[in-house]
């Protein structure tokens, strides 16, 4: 997906209601999971990530501090977020408990 024309979020839209469900693209371009929720609010914040899995079932929540995810809208206004991360390294990170 080429993510040169989406419009990057303002700080002040970095809020749990926004990021919520958020699709999460890899350093290589592959979807790498969905935001689950985000701790905090602004760029100080953590994105819990669900990684893996099929449909939302056996998938991994690991955190990831929200400067390390570029959130932005695409052409039809859906969040979405582009990280160095790949799947690989994020399922290597220790599970978030909630």
């Amino acid at each position: 997906m080429d993510h040169t024309n989406h419009v990057r979020l303002a700080e002040t839209e970095l809020t749990p209601s926004v990021l919520k469900g958020a699709t999460v693209y890899g350093a290589d371009d592959h979807k790498v999971g969905k935001v689950d929720h985000v701790h905090g609010v602004g760029a100080g914040s953590t994105a819990i990530i669900d990684v893996g899995g099929f449909l939302g079932i056996g998938a991994k929540p690991v955190a990831v501090p929200l400067s390390d995810l570029d959130f932005m809208r695409d052409e039809d206004g859906d969040v979405h977020a582009v990280t160095s991360w790949t799947k690989d390294q994020l399922k290597d990170m220790p599970e978030h408990r909630h």
